[in-house]
């Protein structure tokens, strides 16, 4: 008799497997605040999952592309969450991501997010970013 492997860990760092902590967010449910979506945004980049990044940005602020970040050749490495403020049905999150691009040496963005909730559901509007 196999063996069950162990659940997969949550790539948004939490400590939490990715079935009890991101992935029902993957797969519509919604966030229970703004630092969740943004930690559920941030699993997406790890996984690749650009339909769900798409569908939790702000529509009045979505881009038709996604920009900067090529998802095929990123390698996320990291998401230390600085940060939480909520105002009603705003709030701001800021954090730094650590990756990788191609060969290349690895990288930090720090990032302060803002964030609203529309029909009781969070949406990323934007951010401050920085590299270094």
């Amino acid at each position: 008799m196999k063996k069950p492997s162990p659940p997969l860990p949550c790539p948004c760092d939490t400590g939490l497997s990715y079935d009890a902590c991101c992935e029902p967010l993957h797969a519509g449910a919604a966030a229970a605040d703004a630092r969740a979506l943004m930690r559920s945004r941030y699993s997406a980049y790890v996984l690749g999952l650009s339909d769900y990044l798409h569908a939790t940005w702000a529509p009045s602020t979505r881009p038709l592309v996604l920009g900067r970040l090529d998802l095929a050749s990123t390698r996320w490495l990291g998401l230390d969450v600085k940060s939480f403020a909520e105002d009603g049905d705003t709030a701001t999150v800021a954090f730094i991501a650590r990756y990788r691009v191609g060969g290349g040496s690895a990288a930090r963005m720090r990032e302060t997010s803002r964030f609203v909730r529309e029909g009781g559901r969070w949406f990323y509007v934007d951010g401050d970013v920085s590299e270094g």
